[in-house]
């Protein structure tokens, strides 16, 4: 199978992550529930797990690195910490539905969408900076979308949100592992990200990053392993924010991935990612028959509007052929309607590291 569709989950994982968990799985228990060696064990996964995406996402304490089941997970903490019914929040226009569905969910909440043109960086940050006038709550931005790999410019939003005290979430689920995510040097209140795409990790993982200050609310009560004898949940990270049993094994995994990207650098991931992208990209433009969405540069995810057929006709024609991609509207419809595509929704193209440009040859061949 030639997989494309590594903007969901990557398949493709460095041997390490799959040894990782398997030997996770034989040897660790739970952290904070015994002094056995198989408990210790568990504790030195979690600790070493948070510090590797400490040091690679600027976090200053390893313990403001919470281990999450995805992004979603992530963005509701960080959402429903922040938010409340009757507030103010400005998000871009490119927001996934972990983003729109926790702030319909609080109810009450003012939603103000930046609708910039896409691959123009320039009017988003100045969308922001009109929008985030007045008493605004927080603000919401992806780093780079998942339907059209468009980098958002996270930096000068960021710049934006700090000089008006205003808190920033962002949504590093498609940047994390391929692009330079720093929590410290955005000064955001908290950064999200799944553990299962561009870090290589296994599903059911994910971190979200707790800014400086930060006092999140749990969305779970129950054992932590500490401060047994009382009934409020710790006040401290990352207990305050891990009841129940952790995933270990997941952990285990993800910190294998981590190591990976590291190791490999992010510079070298995001160029060979997007040499496969502007592969193609340009393919696609040429035949004529399809509307392509592709910003250049080092983006790992690119959409297209086939003008003779539906996207989820194509997107059948090519799993037929062993070839995965994904069509629709790809859990983003607030994407789609900024674009201009929310009455077909797009056929996505998603590289990770293990692609090759002769995949995409082969893909353009079939199309």
């Amino acid at each position: 199978m030639i997989y494309f569709d590594s903007a969901a989950t990557t398949l493709q994982k460095p041997a390490a992550v799959s040894e990782a968990v398997a030997e996770a799985i034989r040897t660790v228990t739970t952290p904070g529930r015994g002094d056995h060696p198989a408990a210790r064990a568990a504790a030195d996964v979690m600790l070493r797990c948070r510090t590797e995406a400490a040091e690679l996402f600027g976090v200053p304490e390893p313990d403001s690195v919470i281990l999450t089941q995805n992004a979603t997970h992530g963005l509701n903490l960080a959402i429903k910490s922040l938010v409340s019914p009757g507030d103010t929040v400005v998000i871009s226009g490119y927001e996934h539905n972990a983003v729109t569905r926790p702030l319909h969910a609080i109810g009450d909440v003012t939603v103000k969408i930046v609708n910039g043109r896409l691959f123009d960086p320039e009017q988003m940050a100045e969308g922001f900076r009109m929008a985030l006038d007045g008493d605004v709550k927080a603000a919401v931005c992806s780093h780079v979308s998942n339907v059209f790999g468009y980098a958002l410019p996270v930096d000068e939003i960021a710049a934006l949100c700090r000089q008006r005290g205003v808190p920033l979430i962002v949504d590093a689920s498609q940047s994390a592992g391929i692009l330079p995510v720093d929590l410290s040097r955005w000064g955001a209140a908290y950064v999200a990200m799944p553990g299962h795409k561009g870090l290589y990790g296994p599903q059911g993982t994910g971190l979200l990053l707790c800014g400086e200050g930060q006092r999140p609310r749990p969305l779970l009560e129950g054992g932590t392993g500490s401060l047994s004898r009382q009934q409020e949940m710790p006040d401290f990270l990352p207990d305050r924010l891990e009841a129940g049993t952790e995933n270990v094994h997941g952990a285990a995994g993800l910190l294998a991935g981590m190591r990976f990207v590291r190791q490999t650098g992010l510079g070298n991931i995001a160029r060979r990612e997007g040499q496969i992208m502007a592969a193609l990209a340009e393919g696609l433009k040429r035949k004529g028959r399809y509307r392509v969405f592709y910003g250049g540069g080092e983006q790992a995810v690119l959409s297209v509007v086939p003008l003779d057929t539906e996207p989820e006709t194509l997107a059948d024609f090519l799993a037929e052929r062993g070839v995965a991609v994904r069509a629709g509207l790809h859990c983003a419809p607030v994407a789609h309607l900024t674009a201009g595509t929310a009455d077909t929704g797009t056929l996505r193209f998603s590289a990770s590291y293990f692609n090759t440009l002769r995949e995409a040859e082969q893909v353009l061949a079939l199309l």
